[in-house]
């Protein structure tokens, strides 16, 4: 029965420490006996200050924790999820990328996040991703030691459809990497990857920033890994650090013979409103 693990970090505003700290989490999940490891999203840069980011964004060849992190994939022969990155794309603007990378430290698969988080918070923060980054136009599931993976990215996991398509195209795992807000997480992060993994009969696996990070945000922790029942394998609550997971592949199929869901669905027809 394959091991995951969950990476939970504080990220910061240079991406050399936060490659120092990918590097020595993956070989903590590779002594924990781990065939894949899971990290956060922007798990090369928490910075909110948009003109100083921007210095620090750099095309993905020339990324410095992806640089690490495929040396330490190799060196530890361990697969990553490395959850996200900010890279910098051919046309200038900007990617929110998730990418797989094997243990030879070979990219096996990206996916550049479809939903951005545009929000006006009660807490009075206000986020616009998407006046930095471009919206993604693919969705992904790849071969890896733990299942097949579906990809997506934080606020992604607001948009069921997605996870659905994932499902159907083979999915048996749905990796969510985020950073979530405190208010937001608070309310809706358990609930919502419980959500996720129940009505798709999928394990979850959701590694998270947390903490008060460098630029001032303040994110909301708590990693998850849920099986396809709903119920919660490992939570990191909101220190820093590598959880362990087991995934028994075999859960799946056992819970979709029980309530077969994605059998079940059917294309929604036109909705008729009557006034």
């Amino acid at each position: 029965m394959p091991t995951a693990a969950l990476v939970q970090m504080t990220a910061g505003i240079d991406p050399r420490d936060n490659a120092a700290t990918l590097s020595s989490a993956i070989a903590r999940a590779a002594e924990g006996g781990a065939a894949m490891v899971f990290t956060p999203e922007m798990s090369n840069l928490v910075d909110r200050d948009r003109a100083r980011a921007a210095a620090s964004i750099v095309a993905e060849a020339d990324d410095r924790a992806l640089a690490a992190v495929r040396e330490a994939a190799a060196r530890h022969g361990i697969w990553v999820q490395l959850g996200s990155i900010a890279v910098r794309r051919d046309d200038g603007r900007f990617a929110n990328r998730a990418l797989v990378i094997d243990a030879d430290g070979e990219i096996r698969a990206r996916y550049d996040k479809l939903h951005l988080f545009d929000v006006d918070l009660a807490s009075g923060e206000s986020w616009r991703e998407s006046a930095v980054y471009a919206h993604g136009e693919a969705a992904v599931v790849v071969a890896t030691p733990i299942g097949m993976l579906g990809l997506s990215v934080c606020y992604d996991l607001r948009f069921p459809a997605l996870y659905a398509a994932l499902s159907a195209a083979g999915a048996t795992v749905l990796a969510v990497p985020s950073a979530f807000t405190r208010p937001t997480g608070a309310a809706h992060w358990q609930t919502l990857l419980c959500a996720r993994a129940i009505e798709n009969a999928a394990f979850v696996i959701a590694a998270a920033q947390t903490g008060q990070h460098e630029d001032g945000r303040v994110t909301h922790g708590h990693a998850l890994a849920i099986d396809p029942w709903g119920a919660v394998l490992s939570d990191a609550g909101e220190a820093p650090g590598v959880q362990f997971a087991k995934i028994d592949v075999a859960r799946v199929a056992d819970v979709r013979s029980r309530i077969p869901v994605l059998a079940h669905r059917r294309a929604i027809p036109t909705v008729t409103v009557i006034e």
